[in-house]
């Protein structure tokens, strides 16, 4: 009696990139943070090595192989976007009071996987 074999698919992964790997970290770190929040704080991120205040995150990205790119606003509302090299990130996350008191607060975690680069889109937040 003869016996059939199936081979195995063996998958070959790249290695990700540095900034590949920083960044789904830091995804899983908002995602995280923003788990913890009420319904009156949105999440933000302050700049560990200057005096620029925070950084209302409205997005997250990178460029191979090592840069990291956050976009969002400052307190002022102008629109910001912070690069730096992964091997210089120092990111301080906080939770600060939601901008418009009749909207739900602003998640971005659910959208950073996606593909999704910041700007002026609809967020998801529950209520």
């Amino acid at each position: 009696m003869a016996t059939t074999r199936k081979s195995a698919k063996v998958r070959s992964q790249t290695p990700k990139s540095p900034a590949a790997s920083v960044h789904d970290r830091l995804v899983a770190y908002i995602r995280s943070f923003e788990a913890g929040l009420d319904a009156e704080q949105e999440i933000a991120m302050g700049f560990a090595s200057d005096e620029s205040g925070v950084l209302r995150i409205e997005g997250l990205g990178y460029f191979d192989p090592d840069i990291i790119t956050f976009y969002g606003r400052d307190e002022d509302g102008t629109r910001t976007q912070l690069i730096q090299h992964v091997t210089q990130l120092s990111v301080t996350l906080r939770a600060v009071p939601k901008e418009a008191k009749a909207e739900p607060p602003r998640r971005i975690g659910f959208q950073l996987n996606a593909g999704w680069m910041g700007g002026d889109s609809g967020d998801g937040s529950a209520g």
